[in-house]
C-alpha cells in the first residue's frame, strides 16, 4: 500500500474529524476510501412545494422555517419534524430514529434560515404533504452555494454506512477532501494492467472516484463491479497460491491393502454402503495413496454417512503403517465418535485386548477434562503407536500430544476451526499427513469455490437406507391451542418410546442467546424504531415449566447446555439416550452430530431466531434410524417478514444443499464473506450467489497469474493486496464463512 493510503486520518483530516470516524473503525486514508456507499440517493424532478403530488419522487429548493426533535411517548424512539418554504408553501420533513441523540445531526443542519435541496418521495400524513427521511444539501454546508447546490442535487448522492456521530454528509465530505488530491502513482492497483485492459476495468482510482463521486448512476455502477471483481481476484489469488504451495509438498503414500481392517470393516457392516460413500470413498483412496498430501473436503447433509467414509479412510492409514487423528469442536461430539467408531470396529477396535482381532488397532480419546491417569494413558498409546486412531478435541493440538506416525487427520465439522487450528495437526512431523475436512454444513457450490478454493471437494448426496424422514410444521408462538398441541405431541412421541428435544436459545434470563439471527434488523440508525421483541425462552425456565405441565405428569425432563462439565453433559446424554429422561430442553450444545437413534421429536423455541443452516442442523438430530421424526419450529415471526420466510423455506424441504442455497439468497450482502466471520473484512462487495461467474473468471485469471509468477514477485500490488487483506487472522474467515 503506498504512504498516501497509509497517512492517518488525523494527519489528513485533523483531530476532530479522525475521533468521529474512528468509531467506525476507519483511521487511514486507505480504509476510508474502502468505505463505500451503501446506496446511492435518487436525483429527482425539480418541482416547486405546490405542485407536489403524493407518490411523486421529487427535489424541491426551499428554506428551513423550523427543526423540532421529540420523543414519541406513544411507540417510542424519536422523531423530528422540519418546516421547509419556497417563500410560498410549506412542506414537512420527518425522519424517525431509535433516540434523540442520533437525530441531532439532522438539527444541526437544518437551521432555520439555511436554503437545502431536499431530495424523496411525496407522502401524506394528517392532509399534510411531507417527505420521511429525504436526501438533503444545505448550500454553504454541502455545497458552496446555489448553483454548486443544483449540480451536486443531479448526480446520485453517496449513502454510506454511518454513525450519529458519524453521518453520512460528514463521512461524504472527508472522502472528497482525501480522494481529489490523489494521483495514478498514489493508488497502486492489484489487478495486473494486461487483465485490466483485458476485462476492459478502470483504473482503482478512476473506480473509488466513480463509486464515491458519480455523475451519473452508469458511473457508480461501472466503479463498483471493477471493486467486485478486484475482491474475487485478491480472493482467488491467494487461494490458487495456497494450492500452489500444497502441491509442492511431499506426504507420505498411503495406498490401500488388500484383507485388511478396511475391508475386514466392510464384512461386519450391518448396512450396505450407498453408491456416494463408494464413489466418495475411491477418491479419498486414490489421494491417500498418493505422495502429495491430500487436502479434501468432505461435505453431506446430515445423516448422509460421513463418518463411516472417514472411517474406512483413517482404516487404510492405519492398514498402511499410520495413524489417525480426528478433531471434533466439542467434548460431547468427540466422545460420541469414539462411542461409534468403537461400535463400527467391534473386535476390529480392541488391539491387543482379550477378543481383539489379530489385526485390530485401538481408538482412544483425548480431552481437556480427562483425568491424569487417562489422559497418561492415552497419550503413551498415541505416542507408542498403540493406537491408531486418535479422537479428541482441541487438546489434540496442545505440545504434550505426540503421535508414533501421524498420517492423516480428520477434522470434523471444519466451520468450528480455524486455519491455525487445522494446521497445527498438518505441521506435525518430517512431512505434512493427509487431511480430510469434513461438514455437515451444505455448502453451494458457489460458496465452496469461494471459501474452500484450496481444497478438493467430495459430496455425500443421499442418505443412507432405512433412515426415516423428518417432517417439520410452524407453530405461532402467540397461539396457546398450538402451543398446547405441541406439547401433546411431545408426550406422544416419549409415550411411543422416543426422546424428544426442546431447543432454547440461551441458558437462563441472564444469560445472552447462543444464537440469535438479527438478519431482519436494518442497521440504519435513521429508521422508525422495529417492534420490541419478546424475551428469548430460557432452558432453565422452560425445563422448570415443562416438569410443571400435566402433559408430562410422571415424566423426568433433562437439562443440557455449555456451562456443565464434561461429566455432566455425558451424563445428561446418556440418561437421555437410555429414556430415563425422555425429554430434554437443551441450547444449541446439541446442534452438530449428536446421536440418539430414539430421538423422534424436536420442539426449537423462539425459531425466528436462528437461522437456516443451523435450524437444518438442530432438526437433523432426529428421524436418525427407522422411526419417523417431527421438528415443531414455534416462532413469533409475522408472516412476511424475513425470518418467518426462512422457517417456511425449512419446513418445505429437508435437502440441505437446497436449503443453503435459499439461505444464501434471503442473506444481506457480506454474511458469507463479511466482517461477522472473523473481525472486519475487506471484502465488501462480493456476494457469491449474484457474482458466481465473475468468481469463476477471476479464479481462472488468478491460476494463470500464480502459473506465470507463483511468488508474486512482478506483482507486488497484488501481494500487498493479499496481505492487507487476508493476511493473519483475516485468512480465518476463507475457512469459517
Amino acid at each position: 500500500m503506498s504512504e498516501r493510503l497509509e497517512e492517518t486520518l488525523k494527519r489528513a483530516l485533523g483531530d476532530r474529524t479522525a475521533a468521529t470516524l474512528a468509531k467506525l473503525g476507519l483511521t487511514t486514508v486507505g480504509e476510508l476510501l474502502r468505505h463505500y456507499p451503501r446506496r446511492y440517493g435518487t436525483p429527482g424532478e425539480f418541482t416547486d412545494i405546490r405542485s407536489l403530488r403524493t407518490g411523486e419522487h421529487v427535489t424541491v429548493m426551499a428554506q428551513v422555517r423550523s427543526a423540532t426533535v421529540r420523543t414519541m411517548h406513544s411507540r417510542g424512539g424519536a422523531m423530528l419534524e422540519a418546516i421547509v418554504s419556497d417563500g410560498r408553501d410549506t412542506l414537512q420533513l420527518t425522519f424517525f430514529a431509535k433516540r434523540t441523540g442520533v437525530l441531532r445531526m439532522h438539527e444541526d443542519k437544518l437551521r432555520p434560515g439555511r436554503t437545502g435541496l431536499f431530495t424523496g418521495t411525496v407522502g401524506e400524513y394528517r392532509g399534510k404533504r411531507q417527505l420521511t427521511h429525504p436526501d438533503y444539501l444545505i448550500v454553504g454546508v454541502d455545497a458552496a452555494d446555489a448553483d454548486e447546490a443544483i449540480y451536486e442535487a443531479l448526480r446520485p448522492i453517496p449513502i454510506y454506512p454511518a454513525a450519529a456521530s458519524a453521518p453520512t454528509w460528514r463521512i461524504a465530505r472527508a472522502v472528497r477532501t482525501v480522494l481529489d488530491p490523489l494521483q495514478e502513482a498514489d493508488v497502486p492497483d492489484p489487478i495486473p494492467a494486461d487483465l485490466r485492459e483485458q476485462r476492459g476495468l478502470p483504473t482503482l482510482l478512476e473506480s473509488l472516484r466513480l463509486v464515491h463521486e458519480p455523475e451519473h448512476a452508469s458511473d457508480h455502477e461501472r466503479g463498483r463491479a471493477r471493486l467486485r471483481y478486484e475482491e474475487a481476484l485478491v480472493l482467488q489469488t491467494a487461494l490458487a497460491r495456497r494450492r500452489a504451495e500444497h502441491a509442492a509438498l511431499s506426504a507420505v503414500a498411503r495406498p490401500a491393502r488388500t484383507g485388511g481392517l478396511v475391508d475386514a470393516l466392510d464384512a461386519r457392516l450391518p448396512f450396505a454402503l450407498t453408491q456416494g460413500q463408494h464413489d466418495v470413498g475411491k477418491e479419498i483412496a486414490r489421494d491417500l495413496a498418493a505422495d502429495v498430501p491430500m487436502l479434501r473436503l468432505l461435505q453431506g447433509d446430515v445423516g448422509a454417512g460421513k463418518t463411516v467414509v472417514a472411517l474406512r479412510a483413517m482404516l487404510q492409514v492405519v492398514d498402511a503403517g499410520g495413524q489417525a487423528a480426528l478433531l471434533a469442536p466439542t467434548e460431547v461430539l468427540a466422545a460420541q465418535h469414539v462411542r461409534a467408531l468403537r461400535a463400527l470396529l467391534g473386535p476390529l477396535g480392541d488391539g491387543g485386548m482379550l477378543g481383539g482381532a489379530d489385526n485390530a488397532t485401538r481408538v482412544v480419546l483425548v480431552t481437556g477434562s480427562q483425568g491424569s491417569r487417562e489422559r497418561r494413558a492415552a497419550l503413551a498409546e498415541a505416542a507408542g503407536g498403540a493406537a491408531g486412531i486418535i479422537i479428541g478435541t482441541h487438546a489434540l493440538l496442545s505440545e504434550t500430544v505426540q503421535f508414533a506416525d501421524l498420517g492423516l487427520v480428520v477434522v470434523d465439522e471444519q466451520h468450528r476451526f480455524g486455519v491455525e487450528q487445522r494446521d497445527a495437526l498438518r505441521s506435525r512431523g518430517e512431512r505434512p499427513p493427509h487431511t480430510l475436512v469434513m461438514t455437515a454444513t451444505p455448502i453451494p457450490r458457489t460458496v465452496a469455490m469461494t471459501v474452500f478454493g484450496d481444497l478438493e471437494t467430495s459430496v455425500l448426496g443421499e442418505r443412507p437406507s432405512g433412515r426415516a424422514s423428518t417432517a417439520t410444521h410452524l407453530v405461532p408462538a402467540q397461539n396457546p391451542v398450538w402451543i398446547a398441541r405441541t406439547w401433546a405431541r411431545v408426550r406422544e412421541e416419549v409415550d411411543k418410546g422416543g426422546r424428544a428435544y426442546v431447543v432454547c436459545a440461551r441458558i437462563d434470563p441472564t444469560e445472552p442467546p447462543d444464537a440469535v439471527d438479527d438478519s431482519d434488523a436494518d442497521d440504519r440508525l435513521d429508521l422508525e424504531p422495529a417492534k420490541e421483541r419478546p424475551p428469548l425462552a430460557a432452558a432453565t425456565e422452560v425445563a422448570a415449566m415443562l416438569a410443571e405441565r400435566r402433559e408430562f405428569a410422571g415424566v423426568r425432563i433433562g437439562l443440557m447446555h455449555g456451562r456443565l462439565s464434561a461429566e455432566e453433559k455425558d451424563a445428561a446424554m446418556a440418561r437421555f439416550a437410555s429414556g430415563e429422561t425422555p425429554v430434554l430442553v437443551s441450547t444449541t450444545v446439541i446442534e452438530v452430530g449428536v446421536d440418539v437413534p430414539e430421538a423422534t421429536a424436536m420442539v426449537v423455541l423462539d425459531a425466528d431466531r436462528f437461522g437456516i443452516s443451523q435450524l437444518h442442523q438442530l432438526r437433523g438430530r432426529v428421524g436418525r434410524s427407522t422411526a419417523p421424526g417431527v421438528c415443531l419450529l414455534v416462532s413469533s415471526a409475522e408472516e412476511g417478514s424475513l425470518a418467518y420466510e426462512r422457517l417456511a423455506a425449512l419446513a418445505a424441504t429437508t435437502d440441505g444443499f437446497e436449503l443453503a442455497e435459499k439461505d444464501l439468497e434471503l442473506r444481506r450482502e457480506g454474511d458469507v464473506l463479511g466482517a461477522g466471520q472473523s473481525g472486519r473484512s475487506s471484502l465488501r462487495l462480493l456476494k457469491v450467489v449474484r457474482d458466481a461467474a465473475l468468481i469463476a473468471t477471476a479464479r481462472e485469471d488468478a491460476r494463470k497469474v500464480i502459473d506465470d509468477d507463483p511468488t508474486l514477485e512482478r506483482h507486488p500490488a497484488l501481494a500487498s493486496a493479499i496481505h492487507a487483506w487476508l493476511g493473519g487472522d483475516q485468512e480465518e474467515f476463507l475457512e469459517r464463512a
